[in-house]
């Protein structure tokens, strides 16, 4: 078992964890980039296979690198997954691959980052391994017959795996209405959940890119945490799902997806709506969110609900950083627009950290956690 020291560690090589090596770097600090997948960019090749981004590709580039081609084109996952492979390998950012991280520790002052290969003592840890981990599926879901197919957005592939018969699909944000759109084609659809609005213009249209670019701009500058109109956003966001971006209201109507209300529980094993009825479906997709995976950090940095409790993703544990979070500053810290400036947020900190130590002076403490 190999046994080394890092100023800095990331965990995560998603896009938070290379807007983060990239932050890192500008700043001429040590550090490396541990991902479990074979390859970067895994993560989204893991995806349903139609999927396209809800967003233009001018939207898509990480910090130092646009994403290339038609800046109005909507990348599909695997030419994603590509840029951020060739992004990596652009920047030489220290990125190892296949190795997965078991646990994160303290010990006498230090994080201890244990993995399969060996151990990692770091001054810092940034945890970039994504907000999208673990599918959020309610509990009666257990209680759907057993001649019901249960998908979620992370293991559905594509209509090839739904059989004949009726399809629900629980959760009606965007990657629940992508889903529903693309089911519509070969099976009656219900589209199940409370609406969470839509831009009110299409994003693929010229005639609205200056739109685009100002409604984009207020992702990141407007809707934040430091504005009273984003903090009401925040709560809402968390609560439910951002607004639909790329599929509409109207492409569900004209593809004959049935909107019906949230799903509530199960009887004679059908799943129930809030008006009473029980669809008789043989399938069920649950969109209805994810859970980020924490349980392999032992670290007091958690609230009530398992959520890290942070202020930007500055936590109280001096050099302990969160970063992809959903809303973790503003709407698009979770998206390829927005990490980038959260991450040379996180970047700076780091920085003045290291310096307080080269000069013999405490460390920075972290701010307050942010409310929640």
């Amino acid at each position: 078992m190999s046994v080394e020291s890092m100023q800095t560690v990331v965990i995560g090589g998603g896009q938070a964890g290379l807007a983060a090596s990239q932050a890192l770097s500008a700043h001429g600090l040590p550090h490396v980039v541990l991902d479990a997948a074979a390859r970067i960019g895994d993560s989204w090749r893991a995806r349903w296979d139609s999927l396209r981004l809800f967003t233009p590709a001018r939207f898509d580039g990480l910090p130092g690198r646009p994403y290339p081609g038609d800046p109005w084109a909507l990348p599909t996952k695997d030419e994603l997954a590509d840029y951020l492979e060739a992004y990596a390998a652009d920047l030489t950012l220290p990125v190892r691959t296949g190795v997965r991280v078991q646990r994160l520790s303290r010990s006498e002052g230090r994080y201890v980052v244990e993995h399969d290969a060996g151990v990692l003592h770091a001054e810092n840890v940034v945890v970039a391994t994504g907000f999208d981990r673990v599918p959020r599926v309610p509990g009666f879901a257990a209680e759907l017959g057993p001649d019901v197919v249960q998908l979620d957005a992370s293991t559905y592939r594509g209509p090839h795996q739904v059989g004949p018969g009726d399809v629900l699909v629980v959760g009606a944000g965007n990657s629940g209405a992508d889903i529903a759109l693309e089911l519509a084609a070969t099976h009656r659809t219900y589209l199940s959940g409370r609406h969470p609005g839509e831009l009110p213009w299409r994003i693929d249209n010229p005639l609205v890119r200056p739109l685009n670019r100002l409604v984009f701009w207020a992702f990141r500058h407007v809707l934040t945490t430091s504005t009273p109109v984003g903090r009401r956003a925040r709560a809402d966001v968390l609560a439910h799902s951002g607004p639909l971006i790329r599929v509409r209201s109207r492409d569900l109507t004209q593809a004959a997806v049935t909107r019906v209300p949230r799903t509530t529980e199960v009887r004679g094993g059908l799943p129930v709506v809030a008006d009473g009825r029980a669809l008789d479906v043989s399938t069920v997709v649950w969109c209805t969110g994810f859970e980020p995976d924490h349980s392999w950090i032992d670290l007091p940095v958690f609230d009530r609900a398992g959520q890290p409790e942070h202020d930007r993703g500055v936590t109280a544990e001096p050099g302990l950083y969160f970063l992809g979070l959903v809303f973790q500053h503003a709407l698009a810290s979770s998206m390829l627009q927005g990490v980038g400036a959260d991450a040379a947020h996180i970047a700076r900190r780091v920085a003045e950290r290291a310096a307080a130590v080269r000069a013999g002076a405490a460390p920075v403490k972290a701010q307050g956690p942010l409310p929640r």
